[in-house]
């Protein structure tokens, strides 16, 4: 019983990571950790300068409401709830397609949906419609053609009166968004330290080679009697 005990916890310690040991390795192995810090920087910020392209976002919204110039609190409410049903409308494969012929886009409906973006904010009676392509002008001319037809498809099915403009897309109110340099270096950098860190800790788990006097009691599980030091000119000095 008692040794099953001792093979029990032995097999526990075998189990437990060295925490202190792991650190140990990973600040003698410093130098090598900075340099794939610096590495995985310089490549993300690369990847991010001569890979990933300036995008523009060009946004246009609607007013929704009934057509009538006296409202009530229900017809508020009603409209509130409907924004969600308006919002699903204005992506409708029917509504893009539409959109792709009259702006004579190389790209089908799923391609379109994509950079389509329809909003809601603060669960008002306003639908925010956002479109980004790598180019200010193409933005600007599918969101305000996504813009007048989605409203013309809302007055079609919905039969509540034409929804009102608030703001058509302009070219200078095109968003230009650049990808952030720092965020990439940054996240390569860390990616690059991560990676060779877990290696060098892999390496050293799997390690199981006797280095020390400790190792010995770690891993046979017998007491250390005595050691007998190591002489590196002990032959030379035989035969002088």
């Amino acid at each position: 019983m008692e040794m099953e005990k001792r093979i029990n916890s032995q097999e526990q310690e075998e189990d437990v990571i060295d925490l202190m040991e792991i650190a140990r390795l990973l600040l003698h192995k410093w130098k090598l950790l900075f340099i794939a810090l610096l590495a995985g920087a310089v490549v993300g910020g690369a990847y991010c300068a001569f890979l990933l392209e300036t995008t523009y976002r060009a946004e246009a919204s609607l007013y929704i409401t009934s057509n009538e110039s006296l409202l009530s609190f229900s017809d508020l409410q009603l409209s509130s709830a409907l924004t969600e049903d308006y919002a699903y409308i204005i992506k409708s494969r029917t509504v893009l397609e539409r959109v792709i012929d009259e702006q004579q886009l190389d790209m089908d409906y799923k391609d379109l949906d994509k950079i389509v973006s329809v909003t809601n904010p603060d669960s008002s009676h306003v639908i925010r419609i956002g479109v980004t392509t790598s180019d200010p002008q193409m933005s600007r001319n599918i969101a305000n053609s996504l813009l007048n037809i989605s409203a013309d498809q809302i007055n079609q099915i919905v039969g509540n009166g034409m929804p009102s403009v608030i703001d058509e897309s302009v070219i200078h109110a095109v968003q230009e968004i650049k990808p952030s340099m720092k965020k990439y270096c940054a996240l390569g950098g860390i990616l690059a330290f991560v990676l060779l860190a877990g290696v060098f800790i892999v390496r050293m788990l799997m390690d199981t080679t006797i280095k020390s006097e400790d190792d010995i009691t770690r891993y046979l599980g017998v007491p250390l009697l005595s050691s007998i030091p190591y002489a590196k000119n002990f032959g030379k000095e035989k035969k002088k």
